[in-house]
């Protein structure tokens, strides 16, 4: 009877993993049986989005949120409405039309990316799709994966990195955090959107060995680590198509060789055809309103009956959507955020900014000591928050300060740099002043000057120039040429000039620090919290030393989707190819202001046993010990970095380490092949080519504190089905 009782339960057993295998390997077919009576018509109402809100002569659709993207679903069907935000530092609410809709100011992609923590990502990432989720959305227009191959780009703020191991890693862990809510992310803006001037009329020409090693490893990266439930394509082509008519990005790349399950979506404005876009693998036309024609509409209808697109295509664009949602649970109902969770957010949101500011000089004036008498602030508006960037991802938190200018209206965050200090310092007198009045400054008493120097970073504009704006480098410049006790404290989107340098004793780079940057500058500043951040993006000295050293106009051409097209140009990727950033620089042997992986502490690290391993599965492991040195606690970022014996150069591992002073940990680091190959077109394979590789363990990129080599003969790592 026991035996007999126990073959049933094993039966049962047996019959319950093959359910759940069945389930997880026949998703789509699930799908279809979930939904054996939709007709293809009524199917195809799920293939576009409008915009949220009321635009260009359209009303707002009903039960759409205000915000970026809407769909009415399929509630007949059980399939509610597709409510997209615009997202990246918050939850967007443009024109506050959502009336005392509040969102906590995430720091920019950059400067979360400078604190190489894959942790904070993820913590970032659950911030913002928590709020989401809270305030009704389900789909979070987030996830930007572009390489930074241009240093003036205004919208460099946005994205993480010019490294694509970097960038895949950050941007991938950001969107975990998302999707761990119960919502969608998407990853963007696939691919080659490497500047906005001209964003949607110019031609990214690039072979695709080089986009292979550059900027798809990124999206691959953060595509398996992430796991975004959309992709949205680029406004720009890629050797001559669209991106989103890019038969090559989206079926061969994308969906074959990556295996992606999710949908395709445009971007705002960024579709063009019919046939021609859902051959090639686009599944969804996002803000239609922008378009030339509902492309997804009345045509796509037309274009099934008379045979030009067939039922199993629609089926598959449909069963993508509606799987995706399924498999991430989003019309889940779930408690709403309390007083408590924003709270708990905007201390998050602090923590992240500590950690990512970077310290750039320090000639032993930082950290500002506790009993300093006088401080004089200069200008960026200090008085009033801190600076963020502009576009779809702008948050506007309620108190916000609202400056407006000839290029637009720029967004400070309510938390003064000013009111930060003063409570942190409270015996000693802060004075603020604009940078106005010379004589003020010129015959100031102050222990310490700080000079708060601003770059706004904005959608649709690039900078013409790294130097920066509003004769700052001058007023800098004059002031440190008069007082020997200046700090620079600059607040910026991406690499700036610094020809002021060598004249003042400390520099930090704060970028955009969201709601709980002034505290975060404040504690930064006076020692509370030990800098620990890295530049995620090298700082050129010149542009000249740039692969592209002029950038066009704006005026010239067509950045906005909205506007008529004009000034068409393209953009030869194959000058730098895959050697973006510090390896365009190490290539060419040219000197950097700072390099990629740089910043200071207020501790010191050692490094010692560099040592190495490889298993029979091709994996690389190295060992290393780390001490520190110094007399504070801190955070170190270890970078390893492989030099090829094709003179070849790429960040392939790092940790991040919290020690006492005094204290040692061992860390591992394990190397991703691809990041030791080159990719063969002809057999779509990454090879490891014969050869010496030299590991350089490494404060920064150019450093090489420890290092450890290995010669090995030609072999495949990585090869796609």
């Amino acid at each position: 009877m026991l035996n007999k009782l126990y073959r049933y339960k094993m039966v049962i057993l047996i019959l319950f993993f093959l359910l759940t295998y069945f389930i997880h390997a026949n998703y789509n077919q699930l799908n279809k049986l979930k939904y054996p009576t939709i007709r293809t018509e009524e199917k195809i109402k799920l293939l576009s989005t409008s915009f949220g809100f009321s635009i260009q002569g359209y009303d707002k659709p009903a039960g759409a949120l205000n915000s970026a993207g809407f769909n009415a679903g399929l509630p007949e069907y059980g399939i509610p409405a597709l409510q997209e935000v615009d997202s990246g530092m918050g939850i967007a609410n443009p024109g506050i039309l959502r009336k005392n809709d509040n969102s906590t100011a995430l720091p920019s992609t950059l400067l979360i990316a400078s604190t190489f923590s894959r942790d904070l990502a993820f913590a970032g990432g659950e911030i913002l799709g928590s709020e989401a989720k809270d305030k009704g959305f389900n789909i979070v227009l987030a996830g930007g994966v572009n390489l930074i191959r241009e240093p003036r780009n205004g919208r460099n703020f946005e994205y993480s990195s010019e490294d694509p191991l970097l960038s895949g890693i950050m941007t991938g862990s950001f969107v975990q955090g998302i999707q761990s809510n119960n919502v969608v992310s998407t990853i963007k803006h696939f691919a080659l959107n490497a500047q906005e001037t001209g964003r949607v009329v110019l031609n990214a020409v690039i072979s695709e060995k080089n986009a292979r090693e550059s900027d798809l490893l990124a999206f691959e990266i953060a595509n398996e680590i992430g796991q975004p439930g959309s992709v949205m394509t680029a406004y720009n082509k890629v050797n001559g198509v669209y991106a989103s008519e890019n038969e090559f990005l989206l079926n061969q790349v994308l969906k074959k060789d990556w295996g992606y399950k999710g949908w395709v979506m445009s971007d705002w404005g960024g579709t063009h055809s019919t046939d021609k876009a859902i051959s090639a693998g686009l599944d969804q036309q996002s803000g239609y309103e922008y378009d030339d024609a509902h492309y997804f509409g009345q045509p796509l209808v037309d274009a099934v009956r008379t045979g030009r697109v067939s039922h199993e295509r629609i089926d598959d664009m449909f069963s993508r959507i509606v799987t995706t949602l399924n498999k991430h649970d989003v019309f889940k109902k779930v408690k709403p955020l309390t007083a408590k969770n924003y709270e708990q957010h905007a201390i998050t949101a602090q923590k992240i900014a500590e950690s990512g500011i970077v310290l750039l000089k320090n000639d032993g004036i930082l950290p500002l000591k506790k009993d300093i008498k006088k401080i004089l602030i200069i200008g960026g508006h200090a008085d009033q928050g801190v600076l963020s960037g502009a576009g779809a991802s702008q948050v506007i938190p309620e108190g916000s300060f609202l400056l407006k200018t000839k290029q637009g209206i720029q967004v400070f965050h309510k938390a003064s740099i000013v009111d930060a200090l003063r409570k942190e310092l409270p015996s000693a007198s802060i004075i603020f002043e604009s940078g106005d009045n010379f004589d003020k400054i010129r015959n100031t008493d102050a222990d310490s000057i700080i000079i708060v120097a601003n770059q706004w970073g904005r959608e649709t504009k690039d900078h013409l120039s790294l130097s920066l704006p509003d004769k700052q480098d001058a007023l800098i410049s004059s002031v440190a040429a008069i007082h020997d006790n200046v700090i620079v404290l600059l607040q910026t989107g991406g690499p700036v000039y610094m020809p002021w340098r060598d004249s003042v004793k400390g520099i930090l780079e704060a970028w955009y620090s969201g709601t709980g940057g002034a505290s975060a500058i404040a504690n930064v500043i006076v020692g509370n919290v030990n800098p620990s951040g890295k530049l995620p993006v090298s700082f050129p000295l010149d542009a000249s030393d740039l692969p592209h050293p002029i950038i066009r106009e704006w005026s010239t051409t067509t950045s906005s989707p909205r506007l008529p097209k004009k000034g068409f140009f393209d953009i030869n990727y194959n000058i730098e190819g895959s050697n973006v950033g510090y390896k365009w620089f190490y290539k060419n042997n040219l000197k950097m202001l700072y390099p990629f992986g740089y910043g200071l502490s207020y501790t010191k690290f050692d490094y010692a046993n560099f040592t190495l391993t490889q298993d029979s599965e091709k994996i690389i492991t190295l060992f290393a010990d780390i001490k520190n040195v110094g007399s504070d606690f801190g955070v170190d970022t270890a970078q390893v970095y492989m030099y090829g014996p094709d003179n070849s150069v790429r960040l392939v591992s790092w940790s991040n380490t919290s020690l006492a002073e005094g204290k040692t940990k061992k860390v591992t680091f394990k190397i991703d092949p691809r990041l030791l190959s080159t990719y063969d077109v002809k057999n779509k394979e990454w090879v490891m080519n014969s050869g010496k590789y030299t590991f350089c363990l490494a404060k920064f990129f150019g450093d090489c504190s420890r290092e450890v080599y290995f010669n090995t003969k030609k072999q495949v790592m990585y090869k796609y089905n």
